[in-house]
């Protein structure tokens, strides 16, 4: 089984180009697995120009605005193939793409997920944001329970074969202003932050990419394997 995670760094990349680029790596190792050859992991980074996105499952009355308004806000909106509903990424979100091959680490896709919030969950802390799960819903949140109940990070997963695409958005310096226009994620009695709102000074993205994708590392190091 190979664990090795092959990291990659789009940097700021347009939307529809980063979905073909992981449709790409996607492919290659669902073909890999069909003819039992070994298959990669990639663990990709990058920021996206404004973009609306909504998952196979979700509803376009969430996006409150019309095109003409998305263009005065310079931003546009796709329909995608993960799941989840509709959210927001923009300049100052680290979205995170893992392409990883679940049988590599003797995982299944609720596992998986739990994996993914568990490494930004440590991360957060690091920089003293205390964050968790919220029952029902996928994601990272903090002051779950309470009226301030607000998520800090999406995640929108799809998969083939235990190989999987698409992954999770982490608000950091992000443009908050952007969610008003959204119901994010289909709720519509929650908040939205970010970790430069809740410390009250931006983050040095550099340094959170390397805290992050080391954590994520760790924590699928440790998986318990077939």
């Amino acid at each position: 089984m190979n664990r090795t995670l092959h990291y990659i760094d789009w940097g700021l990349i347009e939307y529809n180009n980063a979905w073909a680029n992981q449709e790409e790596l996607f492919n290659k190792s669902i073909q890999n697995k069909t003819q039992n050859l070994p298959t990669e992991n990639h663990l990709v980074f990058c920021e996206h120009p404004h973009v609306y996105t909504l998952g196979k499952s979700g509803d376009e009355h969430n996006m409150l605005l019309n095109f003409i308004q998305l263009q005065a806000k310079n931003a546009t909106f796709v329909h995608t193939n993960r799941g989840g509903d509709i959210t927001y990424h923009g300049p100052g979100q680290l979205v995170g793409y893992p392409i990883f091959d679940l049988a590599n680490f003797g995982l299944g896709l609720k596992q998986y997920i739990y994996n993914v919030e568990e490494a930004i969950i440590k991360t957060l802390a690091t920089y003293n944001i205390v964050s968790q799960r919220l029952e029902g819903a996928t994601g990272v949140w903090l002051d779950v329970g309470t009226p301030a109940c607000r998520k800090i990070c999406a995640i929108g997963v799809r998969s083939s074969r235990f190989v999987t695409m698409h992954g999770f958005a982490l608000n950091v310096n992000t443009q908050l202003e952007y969610f008003n226009y959204i119901n994010p994620c289909g709720f519509v009695d929650k908040g939205v932050t970010s970790m430069e709102k809740e410390l009250g000074e931006k983050v040095n993205m550099d340094k959170l990419k390397s805290d992050l994708r080391l954590s994520i590392e760790e924590q699928f190091s440790d998986s318990p394997g077939i």
